[in-house]
């Protein structure tokens, strides 16, 4: 059998395409079809033949299952939204409770509103120096369960949006004592567990159910993610049909096929290239290390934190308010120069470091970040850790409950109090700062306010400057 299946049949399709009378409706018709739509393939009639019965993507996921040593895989075109999701109506029935992360990504947020689960909000330590999430706390996740005994599973978010990863195995070791799952988006980790130097995967360490984006660390096209499982606590054929439901009937054949590249290359050149990764990514924090008043995050912070069993080696974050520098200037003077970086806020950057880069490509983005913080120089300023980490969550009513209540938009002097019918999250990283079924606090409020003032993106609101919030209607 062939290591990339899917991939072979794309290229194969490509190079005998022949005359479609089927969708797209672009029919690859020559007179109309530039480089962009050539790339398009559907997946049914297409990757996979008209009477297939998918029998190249079952043997691509298989392959990929056995290689995190998982019971189970799918192939999403759908990102890991879709997967969090199918993951949450996996869990539990409506009205079930779940012991679940709040730094939690929007997306499972709104799993727990199409299953109507219940969460009971748990919340990582932050780091007093930089104010970044570093781990949670194996305890914390036992008092929940200690409180909550008739929860239905553990939700987590590993690793976290700035590398921090807790310890997965002893969580799960908790959560089977208890005789329930541990589920994890862990959609910045599709390179963990695939160089030594690495964290292990959330499978590895003994998780049940793991999300990932094949588009964030490897080479996948965007929204290109695998769901893998293990059955011995989750129920396999409901997680299968939650999938099957969530999922387009209409797949991207090259989305599908990218996957399958990028698991083969993690599988041939993986440990290679991540060692490269990693050793450049040492080299420009000690670069970073030069500079006066720049925050440079790296192995010593698991030392000053006991929730943080690892952090992720390749992972560059740096936090700007020791310099004085307005992140959001210095990030638009680099995308000026060429170098766009994944986050970007007033106090924090974080550049993507993947297998994809080279020596040539970190020294640029090295030299050009460096270079832009000393012409923007201003006086340090307190730390102020962002809001999404920090927010201490007060649940009023079931996210499903909210979601589904009569709601009406108010001014947001008059929505301090009342309960929010709608997200608010800074993006990147996308954790709620608001969510549906919560209590409005005015310093949250306030926060959110002057982020969106400085220039950081609000999402999934309607109004993203938060002059008015939609609330549950009294």
């Amino acid at each position: 059998m062939s290591n990339t299946p899917l991939y072979d049949a794309y290229r194969h399709f490509l190079a005998n395409a022949g005359t479609p009378f089927t969708t797209p409706g672009h029919k690859r018709n020559p007179a109309l079809v530039d480089d962009l739509l050539a790339q398009d393939v559907p997946h049914w009639g297409g990757v996979e033949g008209r009477r297939a019965s998918g029998k190249r993507l079952q043997g691509a996921q298989r392959i990929a299952a056995d290689m995190w040593g998982a019971a189970w895989c799918r192939y999403s075109v759908q990102g890991s939204t879709h997967g969090n999701q199918a993951m949450a109506l996996s869990v539990g029935k409506p009205g079930d409770k779940v012991i679940v992360a709040r730094t939690l990504h929007k997306s499972m947020f709104f799993g727990l509103v199409l299953a109507g689960l219940e969460p009971i909000w748990v919340r990582p330590d932050i780091d007093a120096e930089t104010g970044l999430t570093v781990g949670m706390p194996v305890e914390r996740i036992r008092a929940a369960l200690h409180r909550h005994p008739d929860a239905r599973a553990v939700m987590l978010v590993e690793p976290s949006y700035v590398g921090g990863v807790s310890d997965v195995g002893a969580i799960a070791e908790l959560a089977h004592s208890h005789g329930i799952p541990l589920a994890v988006d862990a959609a910045w980790g599709a390179h963990l567990g695939f160089h030594p130097e690495l964290p292990p995967h959330a499978i590895q360490a003994g998780a049940d159910v793991l999300v990932t984006s094949v588009h964030k660390h490897l080479t996948g096209f965007t929204q290109s993610s695998m769901v893998l499982a293990q059955g011995d606590y989750l129920n396999l054929e409901r997680l299968d049909a939650a999938f099957e439901g969530l999922h387009t009937t209409s797949p991207s054949g090259a989305i599908l096929a990218s996957i399958d590249r990028a698991r083969g290359l993690l599988q041939e050149r993986g440990e290679e290239l991540l060692g490269n990764a990693i050793a450049w990514a040492e080299k420009a924090r000690r670069r970073f290390r030069q500079v006066p008043g720049l925050g440079v995050i790296g192995s010593e912070i698991a030392d000053r934190s006991p929730a943080l069993f690892m952090h992720d080696p390749s992972k560059i974050v740096l936090t700007l308010f020791g310099t004085g520098a307005d992140g959001h200037v210095v990030a638009d003077v680099l995308e000026q120069r060429g170098i766009h970086l994944e986050f970007a806020d007033r106090d924090t950057f974080c550049p993507v470091i993947t297998l994809a880069d080279t020596e040539q490509t970190i020294d640029l983005m090295v030299t050009e970040i460096i270079r832009a913080v000393k012409q923007h120089r201003g006086t340090p300023r307190p730390m102020v850790p962002i809001m999404a980490w920090t927010v201490k969550a007060e649940t009023a009513m079931s996210p499903r409950d909210a979601f589904f209540a009569d709601h009406e938009r108010v001014a947001a002097d008059q929505a301090v109090g009342r309960i929010a019918a709608e997200t608010a999250a800074p993006y990147p990283p996308g954790v709620p700062a608001l969510a549906p079924g919560e209590r409005i606090h005015g310093d949250v409020l306030a926060a959110l306010q002057a982020e969106a003032a400085s220039g950081t993106r609000i999402a999934y609101c309607g109004d993203p400057m938060l002059q008015t919030v939609l609330v549950v209607r009294e």
